[in-house]
Formats: C-alpha cells, structure tokens, sequence
C-alpha cells in the first residue's frame, strides 16, 4: 500500500513538474527541454508503457535491418532507449540538447558515446563513414524543422527508423512519406499506438 502511495506521489510531481518546464516551451526550445531534466527520468521511461515502446522498436530494427554495427540515437534523454539499442547495434553514439540528460547517460551506458547537441552540430569523426543506422525516436515533435533533420539523417546514415505517438502523425507524417522506400507499420501496447517508419538510402 506505501509502495503504491509513494509510486502515485511520484508519478504527480513528476507531471506537475512537466507541466511547469515545458509551459510556454516551443518548437526547438532547448533551455526548456534542459530545465525538466532538473529532475530524474522526467518523461517515465522506466514506466511499463516505454518499456514495450523500446522492445518493440528493437523488433522492428531486427527485422528490418538484422543486428547493425553504429547507431546514433536523437534525443536519446539519459540512455533509458540506448540500453535497449545496445541489445541490435554493435556501436552507439547518442546526442540530446540536455546536458543533463547527457551527464546521466554516461553514467548509465558508460560503454556508449554521447555528447550534448544536436544533429548538425556532431563532435565525432567518422572520416567520412556513414552510420549505419539512424533513430529518432519520439524526438521530431519538439523541432521547428522536422523535414531538416530527415534530410540530415538520410546524409549520415544509411538507414533510417523514426517512432511517433499516433496522434502526431497528421503533423509529421507527410515529412515521411516524402522519403523513397519508406516502410511503415503500427504498434501498440495497451491503448497507446506509435507509428514506426524506416527507410534504407545505402
């Protein structure tokens, strides 16, 4: 019964606390994404709910590309996804505007490469080698310019995987389906359903 309590407790400051950092927060909004990381796992990703997202988004990468060698992950927040990426890719590398965010997915993946920017803004050198796969996973809402970064992903990488929460998919769905070969199909836990989408530019 405390457990519960104390699990409910939680639950309302955390969204108490979102409600206040991202109020007023817009497309690109970096200072304000930062500020809700004042807090620890402030989009629940332990929860159940993500949980399943990010089993069946490695499902998806599996079956779709079979297990690859370098990863880069946008908006990878404190690592939570990128444990579950490490189980189909030999290499990550993660990138999130939060410097928060980022201290605490070293911590987690110590293993992985992160830093705090952003996709046009990378620190490493590749000489000239593409990744071989891209994610952006419930990342592209918080962008001004979405059809950008696609277009970026699709430089630096040869393949490509974008996850989106059904109801953004009338937003962002035409920048999508601009994309040659594009693959697409649904998934759902419970109620919730997310559109996954990729694509191969090898």
């Amino acid at each position: 019964m405390l457990n519960k309590a104390a699990a409910f407790t939680k639950k309302v400051q955390r969204r108490l606390w979102m409600k206040y950092a991202l109020r007023g927060a817009g497309n690109d909004n970096h200072a304000r994404l930062d500020l809700a990381y004042r807090v620890e796992d402030p989009w629940n990703m332990e929860s159940e709910l993500e949980q399943a997202r990010f089993e069946a988004t490695n499902q998806i990468i599996v079956q779709a590309f079979g297990r690859v060698g370098s990863l880069l992950e946008l908006g990878c927040g404190e690592g939570h996804q990128t444990q579950y990426l490490a189980r189909v890719s030999q290499a990550q590398y993660g990138v999130d505007i939060s410097p928060q965010a980022i201290e605490r997915a070293r911590l987690r993946m110590p293993q992985a490469h992160f830093a705090a920017t952003d996709i046009f803004n990378l620190p490493w050198n590749r000489d000239d080698e593409r990744f071989d796969l891209v994610t952006a996973c419930e990342m592209l809402y918080y962008l001004r310019d979405p059809a950008a970064t696609i277009a970026r992903m699709r430089a630096i990488g040869r393949s490509g995987l974008v996850t989106l929460f059904a109801p953004a998919c009338g937003v962002l769905g035409p920048h999508l389906d601009a994309i040659p070969g594009l693959h697409k199909d649904w998934f759902h836990h419970g109620r919730t359903a997310w559109l996954a989408a990729w694509w191969r530019d090898a």
